[in-house]
């Protein structure tokens, strides 16, 4: 049995000379397109013993998703479908390069907004290496589940002039695109075991 352990769902994907993350989750890879919405791209999971580089084809879902499949079992991650509450606390989860990150956040709502709004927080700044970060809820990370992915920044300048900057997360009510993108598979491809990702 090789040393290997499904320990982070996080990935590193590799387009058109830029890079982006993206999330593996039980029902594939989504990712945000960043840099591509078409053709083949590469992407580093991440073992217990290091990096994988794989090579895949991106496929759209809708919703300004993506998602792309892997020959082997990556780590992977269940979603979650409900609305988290005002003022809960979520954790992002990145990738700087080889190193991870995360970040506790606070979740607002905003009648203006239609969708999740974090707090930055530490780390967490809606800068364009963090697009793609998987935002998270769940005490521990064997019982995270993905609320959604970091898509931007919104400055929100209220009646009194005073502005507030929010964390974008594009949360449910896309990411069910691919749930539905994979039950219209006719059919599952088999993983592929390898030496060097047992």
């Amino acid at each position: 049995m090789g040393t290997e352990k499904l320990v982070d769902p996080t990935l590193v994907i590799y387009s058109n000379g830029e890079t982006e993350l993206g999330v593996s989750t039980e029902y594939g890879v989504v990712f945000l397109g960043k840099h591509a919405q078409g053709g083949e791209v590469d992407l580093s999971a991440w073992f217990g013993d290091g990096p994988s580089l794989e090579s895949t084809v991106i496929e759209p879902i809708g919703g300004g998703l993506y998602t792309a499949e892997a020959d082997i079992r990556l780590p992977s991650v269940p979603l979650v479908f409900h609305q988290p509450a005002h003022r809960e606390i979520v954790t992002v989860l990145g990738r700087a390069g080889t190193s991870a990150w995360s970040e506790e956040a606070e979740v607002r709502r905003d009648p203006r907004v239609d969708g999740i709004l974090l707090r930055p927080s530490g780390r967490l700044t809606g800068a364009p290496d963090q697009l793609g970060a998987g935002v998270y809820v769940g005490e521990e990370i064997q019982d995270y589940r993905l609320l959604g992915l970091v898509s931007g920044r919104i400055r929100i300048t209220g009646s009194n002039g005073a502005s507030i900057d929010y964390i974008t997360v594009i949360g449910p009510q896309d990411l069910w695109r691919l749930v539905s993108h994979r039950r219209d598979h006719s059919h599952k491809r088999r993983w592929v075991y390898r030496e060097d990702v047992l």
